[in-house]
């Protein structure tokens, strides 16, 4: 069994591996030039292999360079250097009282790459935005868009379908037998600017003929990357109502619309939104009040604070709470971090984190300062009780 395990155990492999894992951050780190944080998160760490395009290593003023490489992803670098731990372990190093301290230390790094998988596969991440007075029971995920259409006529409850961003982005006939209209997706904008009537450029004028939007026009612009200070893209898209095979008309549907449009089918009315994905909880928060310090003279943020009501009947919760910076709330398994404000100070803007793996960092650096502690000690005591001759 050792005998199989030696080529994984191997010190030139571990060698291996941290060469490609260097070269797998630089490459991600480039690629955030043209590409969003999250997509280079998906695509290059989280993912088994990665398309490298040879245009991230050229500036763009020299032109289109074609062609790319296929490489291992930061999910198959990190199993790899897992395995190869875990076999040198096995092969290599036998348990002495003057190894427990380079034991622990790569129990410790172990740890960490078990955090990150966990982190990787089962954390999530929101916006909860309130206004002051309002009362909120659900997050927002800012990288993926939702065409919600939404059904009022129960006076019990809403009605809410959600067509998801990927299926709104193959531009094709969508139907739904819980509808009685078809909606064909004449236009997708991954991330988008929209105009008034008056700014609207000539060629986009017109595109949406129905719905309170038909005067806007949304301009496709560049994805949002991990270097220019924007990190969410705007979505915006352009599509086509039919009540069987009468058409009811074309609409601009934008993330950038505060508001839900109106459309009457067979006396019936639908509201219809593209809106960031929502993800409904079963508590709710309720802003009390919203604080924006600055420093004296300055516009610069000293401190900004929320005052929540939170309300859970399931968990038989009911209390104010303070969120500021450094000083989140958590509840239900959930992270509340003081993100973000609103236009006017009229609200704010919770970070909303789920992460079963968020203590595993903590107690992996734990581990592997205790074992470097450990293991320095150990060479160090004797050499210290030599005496000099």
């Amino acid at each position: 069994m050792l005998n199989l395990l030696k080529p994984l155990a191997s010190l030139k492999l571990t060698v291996w591996i941290f060469a490609l894992s260097m070269f797998l951050i630089f490459a991600g780190t480039l690629a955030q030039v043209n590409q969003g944080i999250w997509t280079v998160i998906d695509t290059y760490f989280r993912s088994l292999f990665v398309r490298i395009e040879f245009q991230i290593f050229v500036p763009q003023s020299v032109g289109r360079v074609p062609g790319a490489i296929w490489f291992p992803g930061g999910l198959t670098l990190g199993v790899a250097m897992f395995v190869n731990l875990i076999a040198a372990h096995a092969v290599r190093f036998k348990f002495k009282k003057n190894r427990i301290g380079i034991i622990l230390t790569h129990f410790g790094v172990i740890l960490l790459l078990v955090g990150e998988f966990v982190t990787g596969f089962a954390a999530e991440e929101g916006n909860m935005t309130i206004r002051e007075g309002e009362t909120v029971n659900f997050v927002e995920d800012i990288r993926e868009a939702e065409l919600a259409i939404i059904d009022q006529s129960d006076p019990e409850e809403d009605l809410v379908i959600s067509i998801p961003q990927w299926k709104l982005s193959q531009e094709n006939m969508i139907t739904n037998g819980m509808l009685p209209f078809r909606i064909e997706v004449t236009e997708w904008l991954q991330n988008s600017q929209v105009f008034g009537p008056a700014q609207s450029p000539p060629d986009r004028v017109g595109l949406a003929d129905t719905g309170a939007a038909s005067q806007l026009a949304a301009v496709p612009i560049e994805i949002a990357n991990g270097v220019d200070g924007a990190n969410v893209d705007v979505p915006s898209m352009y599509a086509t109502l039919y009540n069987g095979e009468e058409r009811i008309g074309s609409f601009l549907f934008s993330v950038y619309l505060s508001q839900p449009q109106l459309v009457e089918i067979d006396g019936r009315d639908y509201w219809i939104e593209l809106r960031f994905k929502r993800t409904y909880k079963d508590y709710q928060l309720k802003l009390i009040d919203f604080k924006h310090d600055l420093f004296t003279g300055t516009q610069m943020a000293r401190n900004y604070s929320s005052q929540v009501q939170l309300m859970d009947e399931g968990r038989n919760v009911d209390r104010e709470v303070l969120i500021y910076m450094n000083h989140p709330l958590r509840h239900a398994g959930e992270t509340f971090y003081q993100s973000s404000f609103l236009e006017n100070d009229e609200g704010t803007v919770l970070q909303v984190v789920k992460n079963p793996g968020w203590l595993i960092p903590y107690l992996s650096c734990t581990i592997v300062t205790l074992g470097m502690i450990i293991h320095f000690g150990i060479r160090m005591v004797p050499a210290l009780r030599r005496k000099p001759s």
